[in-house]
C-alpha cells in the first residue's frame, strides 16, 4: 500500500506525509478524532468561518516542522532520518490530549488534568500499539532528549504549533492581522549551541510575529463575545454535571456520560485502557447532541442554558480595568433576581472572571537572537523597536457576564 501520501491544505498548499510511521499515526483512530474537534471552539459565533479542526491545524504543524528541519540540515546541522521522523510524529501528535471544545471544557470535565498529560498518556499508549516506534518522538516531546531543540520546536515561543494556529486562524476568522510570514520565519532559524535561535536578519520578522499574536489574543481568542459564549458553555456544563453527580439520569453518549458522573486523576488515565478509549470516544459532537436534548429537560438552568447558546442568545459583558467591586455586582443581582431567578442559582447566569494577554513571556522562555558577531541576545535587547519591551508585560482585563435582558448603565 502507497503511504506517501499528498493533502491539499487551504494554506500551505500541499502537505506530503513523508513515512509509513507517519501514514499510519494520520490514520490511527485517535488522531481522526481530531476532526471532530474544532480549533476555536465557539469562536464560528463570533467569525462563521472558524469551522476548522485539531486535524487541519496538527497536519500544517507537521508541515512547517518538516520545513524547519529540511532548512537546517540545508546549513550543516546532522539531523538523522530517525530524528526527522520522531520530531514529525511528536508535533503530529502535540494535540491528542484536547477534549470537547479544546480549552473551554478542560477545567470542568477533567478537573486537575491538563491536556497536555492526557497527550503524553495518548502517545505511550500508542507507543505500545506501534512496537516503541515512538519512544524518541515521546523524549522530544517531554524535553528529555538529549538535544533540546527538538523539543523548543515543539514547544516554545516559536514552535510550529503557535506559528500554525497564527496562520490558520488568521485564514479562517479572516483576521488578516494575524497572518505571519512562517515561510521566511523558518529560512531564519539557526542553532547555536543546540538551542533554536534566530539569525539578526530575523528580527522584523519575530517583530511581526509577536505583534500579530497580540492581536489575534485581542480580536479572536479573547474576543468579548467568544468570552460569553465560553462562560456559558462552562456553566451549562457545571450544571450538567452537579445534577448528574446528584443521580439525575440527562441524555449523554455513553462516553460523554462517563465524565459527566464521575471525576478522573491523571493516575486513572494511565493505569485504565477503557477510560483512554472513552476519552477517544468523546469530541464536539456529544457535547451539541447533548446540549440539544437538554433544551427540554425539567432543570430551569441547563435547560434555558442550553436553549440560549443553541440561539445564539449569549450573556451580556462589561470590562474593568480592576476587579470590579460588590456594587457592580449587587445592581446585577439585584435585577437578575427581579426578572425571577432564584438566589441559590444565580452563579450561573452572573460571571466574573480575568483574561490576560502577554505576546511574549521573555522571562519563562525567551527567543535568542543569534547576532553577526556570534552573541546570542534577547529579541527584547537585540531589537531597537520599544515595542517589543512593551509585549513582555502581561495585561490583564476584569470582565463580568450576565444572562439577558439585565443591562447595566454604562457599559
Amino acid at each position: 500500500m502507497n503511504k506517501r501520501k499528498i493533502i491539499n491544505d487551504p494554506v500551505y498548499g500541499f502537505i506530503t506525509i513523508t513515512s509509513d510511521l507517519l501514514f499510519d499515526l494520520v490514520e490511527h483512530p485517535f488522531f481522526q478524532r481530531l476532526r471532530r474537534i474544532k480549533q476555536l471552539g465557539l469562536a464560528d459565533l463570533v467569525y462563521p468561518g472558524a469551522l476548522h479542526t485539531r486535524f487541519h491545524h496538527a497536519l500544517g504543524a507537521m508541515h512547517l516542522m518538516t520545513l524547519t528541519l529540511q532548512t537546517l540540515k540545508d546549513k550543516g546541522h546532522q539531523i538523522s532520518d530517525q530524528e526527522q521522523e520522531a520530531a514529525q510524529a511528536a508535533i503530529l501528535l502535540h494535540d491528542l490530549g484536547h477534549g470537547p471544545f479544546s480549552h473551554v471544557l478542560e477545567s470542568v470535565l477533567m478537573p486537575g488534568v491538563a491536556h497536555e498529560a492526557i497527550t503524553l498518556v495518548l502517545m505511550k499508549h500508542l507507543n505500545r500499539q506501534m512496537n516503541h516506534r515512538l519512544t524518541m518522538a515521546i523524549q522530544m516531546f517531554e524535553g528529555t532528549y538529549r538535544r533540546r531543540f527538538f523539543h523548543q520546536m515543539i514547544s516554545s515561543q516559536l514552535d510550529m504549533d503557535r506559528m500554525d494556529y497564527l496562520n490558520r486562524d488568521s485564514f479562517y476568522t479572516g483576521v488578516v492581522e494575524g497572518s505571519i510570514g512562517a515561510d521566511r520565519l523558518i529560512k531564519m532559524f539557526e542553532l547555536s549551541q543546540d538551542e533554536l535561535v534566530v539569525e539578526e536578519k530575523a528580527l522584523l520578522s519575530i517583530e511581526s510575529f509577536l505583534h500579530a499574536r497580540r492581536l489575534m489574543y485581542w480580536q479572536v481568542y479573547l474576543h468579548k463575545t467568544l468570552l460569553c459564549a465560553q462562560a456559558m458553555l462552562t456553566q451549562l456544563m457545571r450544571r450538567a454535571r452537579k445534577l448528574s453527580m446528584e443521580g439525575a439520569v440527562l441524555f449523554a453518549t455513553p462516553a460523554f456520560s462517563k465524565f459527566l458522573s464521575q471525576e478522573y486523576s491523571l493516575k486513572d488515565f494511565e493505569e485504565n485502557t477503557d477510560l483512554l478509549e472513552a476519552f477517544n470516544a468523546l469530541d464536539d459532537n456529544d457535547v451539541w447532541a447533548s446540549v440539544k436534548a437538554w433544551v427540554g429537560y425539567d432543570d430551569p438552568v441547563l435547560s434555558r442554558l442550553s436553549r440560549d447558546l443553541l440561539n445564539r442568545n449569549l450573556y451580556k459583558i462589561a470590562f474593568f480595568d480592576s476587579e470590579p467591586n460588590q456594587d457592580v455586582l449587587n445592581v446585577l443581582k439585584t435585577e437578575l433576581l427581579e426578572q425571577g431567578i432564584e438566589k441559590e442559582l444565580l452563579e450561573y447566569f452572573l460571571v466574573s472572571g480575568v483574561t490576560t494577554n502577554s505576546a511574549y513571556e521573555n522571562r519563562r522562555d525567551p527567543i535568542r537572537v543569534k547576532m553577526k558577531t556570534g552573541e546570542l541576545l534577547d529579541i527584547a535587547d537585540a531589537s531597537d523597536v520599544p515595542t517589543i519591551e512593551a509585549l513582555t508585560k502581561i495585561v490583564r482585563k476584569y470582565y463580568v457576564c450576565w444572562t439577558k435582558p439585565v443591562s447595566l448603565r454604562g457599559s
